[in-house]
């Protein structure tokens, strides 16, 4: 693997991408700085080793150069977060970006505008990226979050640097992803939540080859309890899909692999916080209601499974934990994973429902390791390749 280690940036200016895709409010105030403060680390060894930063990242889906998407918003709060002066310049490409590169000085940090404000980068321009990699001696990527997109920034830009190499947060990902998958103690736990079977059909299909346990919960266990003839109600399910699932359940059953659906639910009559609350058997919900969380016996089940497990791998909540009443499926798989973690297991927390989940509940600190990918997690688990990371290993 091609480290941040690797590189001398004494004297040199390192063009950096980062993922500081983070939320703001009305007031344009940054509302979770996690991305930032992840990113800190790698910009610190750089302007430790005695070279300059010059940080690229999108924010948004910007429609053309929209000023509630301009970086210049986050200047303030990178700078505290990075503890030296970060200098902001309003474009990406250009003239005004080459003069503030020139006299950029060394141990200090310049935040390039939003990328995405150029249809180049999303298109994966290689005009673009070369304009781009104008402003630095040596290329990092450090930006998880977008590593499964080849855009310019991102895949495209490596071509034109002969030293380059990963930033400290995308060797962690990478090396958590390689112990999870390919280094895994077993019995290995795999536990996926979520709407959609769609959206998790290659993450099943790969994982089944890998794993012990397969733990289903979120709406996408309705298209598997219907496809073995259960009554959901008005639960969330994919019709299309039924063939697929019962496809999957025979695929786990021939691979040895334990798949396990909710025994009974938390039921809703509605989709709201004021919803009517009800427990129903998992396959027996009547019409008028919908499945929006695991119940109890599938809580102490599926944690049972869990404490039996030496690695975890969890993607997507167990219910629609954003409101209270449906947010305890959710709670205790954490706990069960914070518990099996303090005894010892190795466990993975991938996929943005599932991370936010176990940041809301206070337990990011309790796992081995929280991910900051959303679909690159999902892509790294179904076995693909990442544009970003194959161009930086590949080259």
């Amino acid at each position: 693997m091609k480290t941040l280690k690797k590189c001398d940036f004494k004297g040199k200016k390192a063009l950096i991408r980062v993922d500081f895709n983070v939320p703001l409010n009305e007031q344009m105030i940054v509302t979770d700085t996690s991305r930032i403060e992840a990113a800190k680390p790698t910009v610190q060894a750089v302007l430790k080793g005695g070279g300059s930063a010059v940080l690229m990242s999108h924010l948004g889906r910007p429609k053309g150069k929209e000023e509630r998407y301009s970086l210049s918003h986050i200047r303030g709060e990178v700078e505290r977060i990075m503890e030296v002066p970060v200098h902001f310049v309003p474009d990406c490409i250009g003239d005004e970006v080459r003069h503030a590169v020139e006299n950029l000085p060394d141990g200090e940090i310049l935040l390039l505008e939003n990328l995405r404000f150029y249809p180049g980068e999303k298109a994966g321009d290689e005009d673009f990226a070369r304009r781009l990699a104008q402003w630095g001696d040596i290329y990092v990527n450090d930006a998880f979050g977008t590593a499964h997109r080849a855009h310019a920034s991102t895949s495209v830009i490596a071509r034109f640097f002969e030293r380059k190499c990963f930033g400290l947060l995308m060797e962690k990902e990478l090396k958590n992803i390689e112990k999870a998958l390919y280094q895994a103690m077993p019995p290995v736990v795999a536990i996926l939540g979520g709407a959609k079977v769609s959206s998790k059909i290659g993450v099943i299909e790969h994982l089944l080859d890998r794993v012990n346990h397969l733990i289903i919960g979120g709406a996408m266990s309705f298209t598997f309890i219907k496809a073995r003839g259960g009554e959901i109600g008005d639960s969330l399910y994919e019709a299309d899909k039924i063939d697929l699932a019962l496809h999957i359940m025979e695929q786990a059953e021939a691979k040895g692999v334990k798949l396990h659906l909710p025994m009974d639910v938390i039921a809703g009559d509605s989709l709201s916080a004021n919803a009517q609350v009800r427990q129903y058997q998992a396959n027996s919900i009547p019409d008028g209601w919908m499945g929006l969380d695991i119940g109890p016996k599938t809580q102490i089940a599926y944690s049972f499974v869990i404490m039996q497990a030496q690695t975890i791998i969890w993607n997507g909540p167990m219910g629609v934990f954003e409101i209270p009443a449906f947010a305890g499926g959710t709670m205790e798989i954490a706990q069960a994973v914070a518990d099996a973690t303090r005894e010892g297991a190795y466990s993975l927390v991938g996929g943005g429902d599932s991370v936010a989940a176990v940041k809301k509940m206070g337990f990011a600190r309790k796992v081995s390791y929280v991910s900051t990918g959303g679909g690159a997690m999902l892509e790294a688990l179904e076995g693909k390749m990442l544009p970003g990371v194959e161009a930086i290993e590949n080259s």
